[in-house]
């Protein structure tokens, strides 16, 4: 999108980010305790869309992970309609359980479990025969994982904060506030379970349409992804280009690495650098790529 299609900020008076985001200022709208969660993007997310002369129609989130930035746009009504994506089944489950009418019987569900080493692994044990169930185990999971990690390998908390073990990220009354708040805006949000570079093929012509693309973190052999994630591959140099074809605007969060750098480069986009503080608090440095970044 060319910058003449912008007008610095058209509908919002949001400072460009110049420090460290302070998470605890930022809303927090997810059911999920996310690894890589993009909590710390939200004002710059504001900025961008905020850089726009006309409010964008659709806001696409091809990986959608944790959800902080679609659910930011729905809550905030920064875009007309919210697209989110994932290909993580279990993932999927939560979000296809909340969007589609399952939230309130998820929200009761958490409110009602009896948290416990015991009772999370019986859980557990139950292969899930609907949506709803696998949904409620994810969140269990997620809440009650080192990390709040998915991906096999991980297991229970053991001493977690102040060592309160499992029960360290177990919210149920934050947990029903949260799901049953989404539940009030699904009506700005769809939601797809499905491969984000598929998604993005079949928007890139939606020049009405901009993107949020946070990929897993695989490039240069690096294993935070792998870790992580249970869908963790992916054809980066495809990524980079489907972006290049994309008739409307998008952003791109990655780590910083030379060979990211390197991709930018080679399809002429825009590169910044943005302060972040990492799960273990020290301060550091991820890349914002994207066709035009001279409003950051």
């Amino acid at each position: 999108m060319k910058t003449s299609h912008r007008q610095q900020l058209a509908f919002f008076d949001f400072p460009v980010q110049q420090q460290v985001v302070n998470v605890a200022s930022v809303p927090q709208r997810s059911p999920f305790r996310y690894p890589g969660g993009k909590t710390w993007f939200v004002p710059t997310l504001r900025q961008w869309l905020g850089s726009f002369a006309r409010k964008p129609r659709e806001f696409v989130e091809p990986f959608v992970g944790g959800g902080i930035i679609s659910l930011t746009v729905a809550f905030e009504n920064l875009a007309h309609k919210v697209l989110m994506a994932e290909l993580d089944d279990e993932i999927a489950a939560v979000w296809t359980t909340i969007l589609t009418g399952g939230a309130k019987n998820l929200a009761q569900r958490i409110v009602g479990f009896e948290l416990s080493c015991e009772s999370v692994k019986a859980e557990l044990a139950v292969s899930p025969r609907s949506a709803g169930r696998k949904a409620f185990q994810t969140i269990l999971k997620n809440r009650t994982y080192h990390g709040g990690i998915l991906a096999p390998g991980s297991g229970l908390l053991k001493n977690g904060e102040n060592g309160k073990g499992i029960h360290s990220r177990w919210y149920p009354q934050t947990l029903y506030r949260r799901i049953l708040a989404i539940e009030g805006v699904r009506d700005r949000i769809q939601f797809i379970e499905g491969d984000g570079l598929k998604v993005l093929g079949e928007y890139k012509n939606r020049s009405s349409a901009v993107f949020f693309i946070d990929p897993p973190y695989t490039v240069a052999g690096k294993r935070a992804g792998n870790r992580l994630y249970k869908c963790f591959e992916l054809d980066h140099e495809l990524l980079f280009s489907i972006c290049e074809s994309l008739k409307g605007d998008f952003l791109m969060t990655y780590d910083n690495e030379a060979q990211v750098r390197k991709l930018a480069n080679k399809h002429g986009f825009d590169i910044r650098e943005i302060p972040m503080k990492n799960t273990h608090h020290a301060t550091m440095r991820e890349l914002v790529i994207g066709k035009d970044l001279s409003w950051l």
